[in-house]
């Protein structure tokens, strides 16, 4: 080797070993924004329109749009442009375009409403149901019958089968006449049952002007491919560029629970013909072999959902060079293969989490929300077990009551869906609405109204920033969650009752799977982090160094598998190989005992004993045990095993207190840290990986620096301070290297000054206008005031006070401005020093103090609450919309007349607390 070769590969070397460590925020991207859905009332939408709604959009710091098309205003009929008719592309077209221009990403609903269907569906391809007859017959009883479906004249008769008494099974389909006529003479006691493929007559719900029409049936792969083939037609007539995602919202066909050619299905994918077995079906899981059945039925109707629609629709989307975004809540099918099966999973949250977070505004009108953390689970673990980057979320849906949603009660509704996994939030949502539409424009219902004729806009990029900042750091990290956690399908889909379609609906999810759910909390709250994993998945999970390693490429430390008391044979199988070859797996309260479905269950069962014969034997699991089986070791206990787990040689525990994830990048691993109930962090916390140095990142702020950090009793400790409400981005690394500025800590030191005397207020922003100034003496609600006019505007009132101060070297002061109704733009000695949208509305402003007078402004936005309650009271007709028009919380169709006024502005009391630096010890 020569000497410049040999010189040229040293430096190489040494570049290698100490390459730069990444100690800034990620960059921003496109996806690292919040996106919002878009709906078009009407399509009434034209280029001008489109300009100023994308350029408004962008400016406050949204990413991308989602469009939705719908029922339309009244009035504008003149003006609807029918879905995908080229008028209708044209406005696409221009949409992409401007989005290009700005940087934002244009998707689209597969269909106008929802769920998916429209004017080209034909009665044959419209959604279908099982319409069942049944008879007793009485031996030698002649029986004629005409068979006509009760009357439904879209039902068309599929099967008539004679159950006798002795056993026999007779197929009679082919005995039936003409005009449904049947006439038999049973020779013994027995049971006939009719059954009718009928038609659900839904109509897409929410339709826009060329989106009417019956429902899809999802279970037709060639309806549904004949359905997409329309967007094909459009898309390729007027040149349009695909969007870069199709979207379907949460499946909402109600009553769809067959399909014509279910039985060829059934019998293709369980083994033996369904129609052999109607009583069992119909019984109500009375019996245990209609508990078989039925669940035989539920499996078969999921599957075919994602086989003949969920596939079809990605593999087109994929065809066209677009991905697919899917909400599988509310289908009939397993909810981890379904969100599985595309490639961007959506969860959503609908209504407003309780949080015990002090300072936090609690609405008199509330919807408790239907999406916590064990729900929205569903969607993300789908993504990291397969390896899918992005977890979107329908975020906000009926967070509160139309125009009394704030900001600071979106921000930990947010936190909380962040930790549940979520990186990619479309807000529910945004409007298109004309520039000179008279207020409040044109809205939606149940949306938190992302829209610039909502007053919480002119403070929401602050927020927006905030979500784009968490946002691309879980964007750019991988997933690094403890835990798979079993789920257990077909417990459920075998303890249903009531009826033989159920779905996984996100609306009492929690009271249908209680055991599941409390379990997954119970995980989360012990400071681990599970994902939830289906049988299908478990059978391509892996060993890699001890850890299990599933097809996306994501690694656990152990596998959970509830108090299951059904679990398939391969499955099992498949477990204690993955224990024989150095895995974890944990069983909890009791082994699985039994197998699920009908079709050669004895010899499943005999395979299933065989299996459990190879475990370790306990009973009863009431004490945490831990077995070496092969490489790996199995470990059985009852549901407090995880305080056990977590005292042994690999402490992955993190005792934070607050809600947390934790993912890994190249150099360490990351944490998003939310603190949302009433406790404070100020202490050193044991973290669940090692670490040598550490960043701390704020997202409110863009702040960061390095981390107090130690070592104690063979943990890594990081010492944190959080309030009830804050946030904070913890990223460790492997390596001392990190070169930052130390992350500054403080402790109050008793000194504090009250801003009590001398305030005025005065409304750079108001409408109505107001012009007075006024002299409060204290800050106070402007509603307060005597003034009629503030009690009904909505706007920006600026608060200001002229005070003396005297700061001391090396102290901070934090300005906390009490009680803020509801979000702030502070300035001091006329610079800014930051937008304060969310509890505890407190800001460091030792910067910007001078000795001396000083002076405080603090702009105060409120809500447009007193506003449409003003014009309720007085008649105004801004509801002008078609179809559902404007329904409450309730979804009834109640005016805001009798609300009471809502505080407004700075309530105080603002104090200015001197903060000492400290170094924790």
């Amino acid at each position: 080797m020569g000497r410049w070769s040999a010189l040229f590969l040293l430096l190489s070397l040494c570049s290698c070993t100490t390459a730069p460590i990444t100690t800034s925020w990620p960059e921003i991207t496109t996806e690292s924004k919040p996106h919002t859905r878009w709906w078009w009332l009407g399509s009434d939408v034209d280029s001008a329109g489109l300009t100023y709604n994308l350029e408004a959009m962008s400016r406050a710091g949204i990413g991308g749009v989602e469009i939705t098309p719908i029922y339309g205003v009244k009035g504008r009929e003149n003006h609807y442009r029918n879905f995908l008719l080229p008028s209708w592309m044209r406005m696409l077209a221009f949409t992409q375009s401007e989005a290009k221009r700005l940087g934002m990403n244009v998707d689209m609903n597969t269909g106008t409403g929802w769920p998916f269907g429209g004017p080209e569906i034909s009665l044959e391809d419209a959604a279908s149901k099982a319409v069942f007859d049944r008879f007793s017959l009485k031996k030698g009883e002649l029986i004629v019958e005409k068979f006509d479906a009760q009357g439904d004249k879209n039902a068309r008769l599929s099967k008539v089968m004679i159950y006798l008494a002795s056993g026999q099974v007779i197929d009679a389909t082919h005995q039936v006449g003409e005009r449904g006529l049947f006439s038999y003479t049973p020779p013994e006691d027995g049971q006939m049952v009719a059954l009718y493929v009928g038609k659900t007559l839904q109509k897409v719900k929410r339709a826009a002007p060329g989106g009417q029409g019956y429902v899809l049936n999802h279970f037709d792969k060639e309806a549904v491919k004949r359905y997409l083939a329309k967007f094909d037609t459009a898309f390729q007539t007027s040149g349009a560029p695909y969007p870069k995602n199709f979207f379907n919202d949460s499946y909402e066909v109600y009553g769809a629970d067959w399909t014509p050619d279910f039985l060829r299905e059934f019998y293709r994918r369980r083994g033996y013909k369904l129609e052999e077995h109607l009583p069992e079906l119909l019984d109500d899981g009375r019996t245990e072999t209609s508990v078989r059945v039925i669940s035989d039925y539920r499996e078969t109707l999921g599957e075919i959902l994602k086989d003949n629609f969920t596939a079809v629709w990605t593999d087109w989307a994929h065809g066209h060079g677009a991905a697919t975004k899917n909400q599988a809540h509310g289908s009939p099918a397993n909810l981890i293969d379904l969100y599985a099966a595309v490639d961007i999973p959506e969860c959503e949250t609908f209504g407003i989490s309780d949080f015990d977070i002090p300072g936090l505004r609690k609405d008199s009108i509330r919807k408790k929300n239907d999406g916590d953390p064990t729900i929205l689970k569903y969607a993300s673990s789908a993504a990291n077990i397969t390896g899918k980057p992005l977890t979107s979320a329908e975020t906000f849906t009926w967070l509160t009551e139309h125009f009394r949603s704030s900001l600071s009660q979106c921000k930990p509704e947010i936190d909380q869906m962040f930790t549940a996994g979520v990186n990619h939030v479309y807000f529910h949502g945004s409007t298109y609405s004309p520039q000179d539409a008279a207020w409040p424009g044109w809205k939606f219902y149940a949306s938190v109204d992302m829209s610039p004729t909502n007053s919480i806009w002119k403070d929401a990029p602050a927020f927006f920033n905030y979500v784009t900042r968490v946002q691309s750091f879980l964007q750019s990290t991988k997933p690094d969650n403890d835990f798979l956690l079993y789920f257990p399908v077909y417990d459920i889909w075998a303890g249903q009752r009531g009826s033989i379609f159920t779905t996984f609906a996100i609306h009492g999810m929690r009271e249908r799977l209680p055991e599941f759910c409390d379990l997954a909390e119970k995980i989360m709250q012990s400071g681990f982090d599970p994902d939830y994993i289906s049988d299908t998945y478990i059978k391509t999970t892996t060993v890699q160094d001890g850890q299990l390693q599933t097809q996306g490429g994501s690694r656990y430390k152990a596998i959970i598998v509830p108090a299951a008391k059904a679990i398939p044979p391969e499955t099992l199988n498949h477990l204690l190989k993955l224990a024989e070859e150095g895995a974890t797996v944990i069983f909890t309260d009791h082994y699985p005992t039994d197998v699920p479905g009908l079709q050669d269950q004895a010899e499943r069962q005999a395979a299933l004993k065989a299996l459990l014969a190879r475990l370790p034997e306990i009973s009863p699991f009431t004490k945490t045990q831990t077995h070496t089986f092969g490489k790996g070791r199995i470990i059985t206990g009852s549901r407090d095993f995880l305080a056990d787990f977590s005292e042994g040689k690999e402490p992955f525990k993190t005792d934070f207190g607050g809600q947390l994830i934790r993912k890994k990048h190249s150099e360490g691993h990351l944490y998003f840290m939310t603190l949302l109930k009433n406790t404070t962090v100020d202490d050193w916390v044991s973290l669940s990986v090692a670490a040598t140095s550490a960043l701390i990142f704020d997202p409110m702020t863009g702040k960061s620096g390095r981390a107090a950090l130690r070592k104690n009793k063979g943990r890594t400790e990081v010492y944190l301070q959080l309030k009830p409400g804050q946030s904070l981005i913890l990223k460790t690394f492997s390596t001392d290297r990190v070169k930052a500025e130390n992350w500054p800590y403080y402790a109050p030191s008793g000194h504090e000054t009250e801003l009590k005397n001398g305030w005025e207020l005065s409304f750079p922003e108001s409408t109505p206008e107001v012009k007075e100034h006024f002299k409060p003496d204290n800050p106070t609600s402007w509603t307060a005031l005597e003034n009629e006019t503030l009690k009904i505007n909505t706007g920006t009132g600026k608060y200001a006070v002229k005070f003396d101060f005297h700061k001391k070297p090396n102290r901070e002061y934090l300005l906390s401005l009490g009680d803020v109704r509801e979000s702030a733009r502070v300035r001091v000695n006329g610079r800014d020093a930051g937008t304060l949208f969310s509890v505890p509305f407190e800001i460091n402003i030792g910067q910007f103090l001078e000795n001396g007078e000083n002076t405080l402004e603090v702009e105060v936005t409120n809500l447009p609450a007193n506003r449409i309650r003003d014009y309720d009271r007085r008649g105004v007709n801004w509801r002008i919309f078609h179809e559902i028009n404007f329904v409450s919380i309730t979804y009834k169709n109640t005016k805001f007349d009798e609300w009471e006024v809502m505080p407004s502005g700075l309530l105080g009391p603002v104090v200015i607390r001197e903060m000492e630096r400290v170094n924790p010890k």
